[in-house]
C-alpha cells in the first residue's frame, strides 16, 4: 500500500492490518444475525448479542484509554489481535451447541463487530501509532489512506456474504458453512498477531513522551467527545438497515437494486475520504469536516421529500460523495490538538461516546417508521447533523490549523 510522503514505513502494517479487520467485519455484520438465528437463537436474543458486542467494544476502550498507557501499544495491538481470534474460533465452536449465554460472553468480551464501521479495541490504538508515523499534513494524507482502507475493504467484505451459499449448494450444511465464517474472522486475527509482531517496539526506543492518561487535554477532548456523540446519535437514525428500509417503503424498491445502491454509495463514501486531505489542504481541517457535512445534510433532508426515485438516489449519491470527508479530517484534528502522549487516551475517549451515542438511535428511527412518519428520521438526521457542525466549527475553528 502507498504511503504519503513524509510517514514511516511501518505505517504500511497498520494499513494492511485495517483492510483486513474491515474486509471481516465487511461479512460478519451481516452473517452474524443470520448464523445466531440458525442456531435457534430468537430475535431479541439476536439483538441483545449485538448490543454486547458494542458495549464490550466500548468498555475495552476506556479501559485502553484509561490504563493502556501503562503498556506497550505493541503489546496491545497484540492481544487484541489475539482476543480477535479467539472471538471467531469460540463462535464458531459455540455454533455446535447453540447456547445463549456462553454466546454473549464471547460477544461482550470478543472483537466481534455488528456493524461495518469501526468500533473495536484496536481503533483507539492504531490511531496512537499512525500519529506517530507522520506529521501536519503527512499525517492528514495517512488518516485518509487509514479510512479509505477500511471502507473500501468492508464494502468488499459484504460480498463475501454470498460464500455460505456457494458452499451450501456444493452439499454442506447451512450451520457448518456458517460457522467456517466465523473461523475465517479467528484465523484473520491470528494473521494479524503475525503482521504486527512486525511493529517496532517503543520500549527499545527513546520516545519524545510516553503514553499518558488525559491531562492537559482533558477540556478540549469532553468537548470534542460531546459534539461528535450528537454527530453519531443523529447518523443512528438512518443507518443503513433503516435508509434501506425508507427506499423500500417509500418508493417500493427491490432488494437487489437496494444492493446495488448501497455498493455504489460505498465506493463514493471511500474515495470521498481520499479527497478530503485536498480539500483540508486549501481550507483547513475544521472547514473540511463542516463545509462538506453540511450540504450532505441538507441532501438528505431533501432526500425525505423528493417525489421521484431518480430524484431520491441522485440525492443520497451526493450525499455519500460528501457525508464521510469528515472522517479523516475528524482523527487526524484530535491527533493534532492534543499532547503527542495523549493520543491513545483522546482516541479511546472521543471514539466511545459515539459508538454508544450511535446504539442508542436505530430503535427511535425504527419507531418512527413503524409509525409512519417515513420522512422524519431523514430530517431528523439532517438537522441535528447540521447543528453539530455549526457547533464545532464555532467551538474549534480557532486551533486551525495544527502542524505537528
Amino acid at each position: 500500500m502507498l504511503l504519503p510522503a513524509g510517514a514511516a514505513p511501518d505505517a504500511r502494517l497498520l494499513l494492511i492490518g485495517r483492510a483486513l479487520r474491515a474486509f471481516t467485519d465487511g461479512f460478519v455484520a451481516i452473517l452474524l444475525p443470520v448464523y445466531l438465528l440458525t442456531l435457534g437463537l430468537g430475535k431479541w436474543e439476536v439483538g441483545l448479542i449485538s448490543t454486547a458486542t458494542l458495549l464490550g467494544s466500548a468498555l475495552a476502550t476506556v479501559a485502553v484509554g484509561q490504563w493502556g498507557h501503562r503498556f506497550p501499544q505493541r503489546r496491545l495491538l497484540l492481544a487484541a489481535a489475539w482476543l480477535m481470534a479467539a472471538t471467531g474460533l469460540l463462535l464458531a465452536g459455540l455454533g455446535g451447541i447453540g447456547a445463549f449465554w456462553p454466546l454473549l460472553i464471547v460477544a461482550f468480551v470478543g472483537t466481534m463487530n455488528p456493524s461495518s464501521g469501526d468500533v473495536s479495541v484496536f481503533l483507539p490504538l492504531e490511531h496512537a501509532r499512525l500519529a506517530e508515523s507522520a506529521h501536519g499534513e503527512a499525517r492528514t494524507f495517512l488518516f485518509a489512506r487509514y479510512t479509505f482502507v477500511g471502507a473500501l475493504c468492508a464494502a468488499t467484505g459484504s460480498l463475501a456474504t454470498a460464500i455460505p451459499q456457494v458452499l451450501t449448494d456444493a452439499g454442506l450444511a447451512q450451520l457448518d458453512a456458517l460457522r467456517l465464517m466465523f473461523v475465517a474472522y479467528g484465523l484473520t486475527g491470528v494473521l494479524i498477531f503475525v503482521l504486527y509482531r512486525a511493529l517496532p517496539d517503543h520500549r527499545m526506543h527513546e520516545q519524545a513522551a510516553s503514553p499518558e492518561p488525559l491531562g492537559p487535554s482533558r477540556g478540549i477532548v469532553i468537548k470534542l467527545a460531546a459534539l461528535f456523540s450528537v454527530d453519531a446519535f443523529a447518523g443512528g437514525l438512518i443507518v443503513n438497515t433503516l435508509l434501506a428500509l425508507w427506499l423500500f417503503e417509500r418508493f417500493d424498491l427491490s432488494l437487489a437494486a437496494a444492493g446495488q445502491f448501497f455498493f455504489w454509495a460505498g465506493l463514493l463514501s471511500a474515495g470521498s475520504q481520499l479527497a478530503a486531505p485536498w480539500v483540508a489542504r486549501h481550507i483547513g481541517l475544521i472547514n473540511t469536516m463542516v463545509f462538506t457535512h453540511i450540504p450532505s445534510s441538507v441532501c438528505l433532508v431533501l432526500a425525505a421529500f423528493a417525489d421521484s426515485l431518480p430524484v431520491a438516489l441522485a440525492l443520497l449519491f451526493l450525499r455519500s460523495a460528501l457525508s464521510q470527508m469528515d472522517v479523516p479530517t475528524r482523527s487526524a484534528f484530535v491527533m493534532a490538538v492534543v499532547t503527542p502522549a495523549e493520543r491513545a487516551a483522546a482516541a479511546s475517549f472521543t471514539a466511545v461516546p459515539r459508538s454508544l451515542a450511535a446504539a442508542a438511535s436505530p430503535a427511535i428511527g425504527g419507531a418512527l417508521f413503524a409509525a409512519g412518519w417515513l420522512a422524519l428520521p431523514l430530517v431528523a438526521c439532517g438537522l441535528l447533523k447540521i447543528a453539530y457542525d455549526v457547533a464545532l466549527w464555532r467551538a474549534f475553528r480557532k486551533y486551525e490549523e495544527p502542524s505537528s
